[in-house]
C-alpha cells in the first residue's frame, strides 16, 4: 500500500460498493463489474471519463473540493467518509521517516484509570491498549498493556465470544481503525499488524478491502460476559490532548439497569479476585495468614516475621544493602498499601 494510490484505492472501493438502482440506473443488462461502472460515476459527478479515470489511477492527485465533494455525492459517502475522502486529496507535505516512537500515556491518565471507578483503557493510534485499569480486564482479559484491539477481536475465539453482534462490532473497528490511520501507512508497525491480519483472517480482509471509515464517538456495545451474563454497556472514546491520537475508552451502564447492577457485581469479583492473589503472594513469602492476623491492621500484620529470620535475612545481605529501619508507625508496607488503594477504588 502506497501513499500514492490511497485516493485511487479509496474511489475504486467505494465505486464497488454502490448498487445502479440506487442512483437512479437501470440495473439490468450485462454488467462485468460490481457496483457503478468509472463512466458512470463521472457523469453523475459532471466531469469527464478521462479525468475520473486519472483519479482513480493514481495519475492526478489535486482534484477541487468541487469535485471530491461531487464524488462523494455519487458514492453516497456520510460525513465521515467525506472527510476522509478531502483528507486523502489533500497536498501532504514530504516529510523524512521517522523511527517509530513508543506510544506514552500521560500520568495525570494513567491515575485517572485507578480512580474512575469503571472499565477504562487507553487506546493508541494503532488499537494498542497502552493501558487500562481492574475492571477493564475484569470486563475481558485482553484489555491489558501490551495486547491490540484488531488482534484480540479477530484471532481469539474467546474474544469473539464475548461479542453477540461480532459481524457489526467487527466491522466498526475497521472503519474506525482506517480513520485513526489516515493517510499514515508507512509506519512499518502499521504494514505488519494490516499483513498478519490480512493472512490470518478472511473477515478482516474482506473488511479492510470496503475503505469503511467511522469516526471515534460513543456507541452501545452488547456483550456476553462468562460470569454475569448479557452486559448492555455504553462505549465512550474520548481523546487525549498533548498525544498522537491516543483515545481514553470507558465502559458505562445507564444506571438502574440489570447491567448496572452486573457491572457493579463484576467490580466487586475484581476486588476479591486482588485480594485473593494479594493474599496468596503474601503468604508465598510470609507463611499462611492466620484468621487473627486478618483482623490486625496491615501494618502490625506485617511484622509478623520472627525476629529470627529477619536476623538471617540480615545476615546474608551485605551492609551497605540493607534498608534503613523503619518503624510500624510509619505505616503500611508496599504491598499492603497496593492492596489497600486497589480495593478502595
Amino acid at each position: 500500500m502506497s501513499e500514492d494510490d490511497l485516493l485511487g484505492d479509496y474511489l475504486r472501493a467505494r465505486r464497488e460498493l454502490v448498487q445502479p438502482g440506487s442512483v437512479g440506473l437501470p440495473a439490468s443488462g450485462n454488467r462485468r463489474v460490481n457496483g457503478l461502472r468509472r463512466e458512470e460515476v463521472a457523469m453523475l459527478a459532471g466531469i469527464s471519463s478521462d479525468y475520473y479515470l486519472r483519479l482513480e489511477q493514481g495519475r492526478d492527485h489535486n482534484p477541487s473540493i468541487q469535485v471530491l465533494e461531487a464524488l462523494a455525492r455519487v458514492l453516497q459517502l456520510d460525513q465521515a467518509a467525506t472527510d476522509y475522502l478531502l483528507g486523502l486529496a489533500a497536498p501532504q507535505p514530504r516529510q523524512r521517516r521517522r523511527r517509530p516512537k513508543r506510544e506514552s500515556v500521560p500520568t495525570g491518565i494513567r491515575q485517572l484509570l485507578d480512580v474512575i471507578g469503571l472499565p477504562a483503557f487507553v487506546e493508541g493510534r494503532y488499537f494498542d491498549v497502552l493501558a487500562a485499569n481492574n475492571l477493564a480486564y475484569a470486563l475481558s482479559p485482553n484489555l491489558q498493556g501490551g495486547k491490540n484491539r484488531l488482534r484480540s477481536v479477530f484471532l481469539d475465539p474467546a474474544e469473539k465470544a464475548l461479542y453477540p453482534d461480532w459481524d457489526q462490532a467487527t466491522a466498526g473497528l475497521v472503519a474506525g481503525f482506517r480513520q485513526s490511520v489516515g493517510s499514515d501507512v508507512d509506519d512499518p508497525g502499521f504494514v505488519q499488524l494490516v499483513g498478519e491480519l490480512s493472512l490470518s483472517s478472511e473477515r478482516f480482509r474482506r473488511l479492510w478491502a470496503r475503505h469503511d471509515v467511522l469516526s471515534f464517538e460513543g456507541a452501545p456495545v452488547r456483550l456476553d460476559h462468562p460470569q454475569v451474563g448479557e452486559l448492555r454497556l455504553g462505549r465512550e472514546k474520548l481523546a487525549i490532548t498533548g498525544t498522537e491520537g491516543q483515545l481514553l475508552v470507558i465502559y458505562h451502564a445507564q444506571p438502574g439497569t440489570s447491567s448496572a447492577e452486573k457491572l457493579a457485581l463484576l467490580a466487586s469479583l475484581a476486588k476479591t479476585a486482588a485480594l485473593d492473589e494479594f493474599i496468596a503472594g503474601y503468604e508465598a513469602e510470609h507463611g499462611e495468614i492466620t484468621d487473627d492476623e486478618m483482623r490486625l491492621p496491615p501494618s502490625r500484620r506485617s511484622s509478623r516475621a520472627s525476629s529470627a529470620d529477619r536476623s538471617a535475612s540480615r545476615a546474608r545481605r551485605p551492609e551497605t544493602d540493607r534498608p534503613p529501619h523503619r518503624s510500624s508507625a510509619e505505616g503500611c508496607p508496599g504491598p499492603w498499601s497496593a492492596l489497600v488503594r486497589s480495593i478502595s477504588t
